[in-house]
């Protein structure tokens, strides 16, 4: 081992004066709901403190390439903002991973939302196509994705209809009873 010391590691938030500016806003909060009010805004070093661990998360590979970043990041710090007088100091001394966790789940949230927006869009040009171009377009752009990549078109498009997929499913009983002998076949055998 080298007798070197380490050097600091450059980090884009400092976690201790994070958790001190945190811990004095967690004080002023709670004791304006105590009086009925509403609670401050945070002030400008926490609310960049969010904005940089949210701009720095949104620049991660699961989140790189997505069209609505800047919704994501609007919506987790959103989050943050409403549930900073959650932080217990008590509890954690890391206030950059409480934040971190919140803001990730935000991001997913905001994934889900846009996802479900993008089938009905995609329903409702299927519905009004009576000629069938939009449909003809998506199973063209089906096509040139390879079988192991994530197909954005698959579950818009039915499975491809061959006899297998046309018989009805059979319920688990109805499964059960075909694998087990019954006594009167039994019976008839001998």
């Amino acid at each position: 081992m080298s007798d070197k010391p380490r050097k600091a590691q450059n980090h884009y938030i400092d976690n201790a004066r994070f958790l001190k500016e945190l811990s004095a806003y967690r004080k002023v909060a709670l004791k304006a709901k105590k009086r009925g009010e509403k609670p401050p805004g945070v002030n400008n070093y926490i609310g960049q403190c969010f904005l940089d661990i949210a701009n720095n998360l949104a620049k991660k590979p699961n989140f790189a390439n997505y069209t609505y970043r800047e919704e994501m990041i609007c919506d987790s710090v959103e989050n943050c903002v409403m549930y900073a007088a959650n932080f217990d100091p008590k509890k954690s001394s890391n206030p950059f991973a409480f934040f971190t966790q919140i803001i990730y789940y935000a991001f997913l949230r905001r994934i889900q939302r846009e996802k479900k927006q993008m089938y009905v869009k995609m329903r409702v040009f299927e519905q009004n196509d009576p000629t069938g171009k939009f449909r003809n377009w998506m199973e063209e752009k089906a096509k040139d994705y390879a079988e192991g990549d994530s197909n954005p078109f698959s579950d818009f498009l039915p499975p491809e209809t061959n006899a297998e997929s046309l018989k009805p499913k059979k319920t688990r009983r109805q499964r059960r009873q075909k694998s087990k002998p019954r006594l009167d076949d039994v019976m008839e055998d001998k």
